[in-house]
């Protein structure tokens, strides 16, 4: 597996511990239909949670949540739409970004809750 490939699941698998520190319940990992998929779905206090994980070893460059532009959140809201679709569900939805910088051992997690908002199509 590449280096980025490496750096990205483990800072997934630090995104969910986080989430799951801090109450929430995670419903999939890594959930795909089609060409959709969606990072992490969680579910806290009766909210559906789509999660956006951005991994970045600096942020040198830039900063993880830039990465998620308009073109990443309508794929993101359509992966979410055919999500709730799938499993029938009837709940409010919020979307969020975890970001995850620095080294395996050393990460610097930040969420950013309701960080977009459904474009109208």
């Amino acid at each position: 597996m590449a280096a980025h490939n490496t750096l990205g699941k483990t800072g997934e698998d630090a995104a969910v511990a986080y989430l799951e520190r801090n109450g929430y319940t995670i419903n999939h990992r890594n959930w795909r239909k089609n060409r959709l998929e969606l990072d992490i779905v969680a579910v806290k206090d009766g909210l559906l949670i789509v999660v956006e994980v951005k991994t970045r070893s600096n942020t040198e460059y830039i900063e993880p949540q830039d990465a998620v532009n308009w073109q990443k959140v309508r794929h993101i809201v359509v992966a979410a739409d055919a999500y709730i679709k799938h499993f029938s569900i009837d709940a409010p939805v919020r979307f969020d970004i975890i970001t995850v910088v620095g080294e395996a051992d050393a990460f610097e997690i930040k969420h950013i809750k309701d960080a977009f908002y459904p474009p109208m199509f």
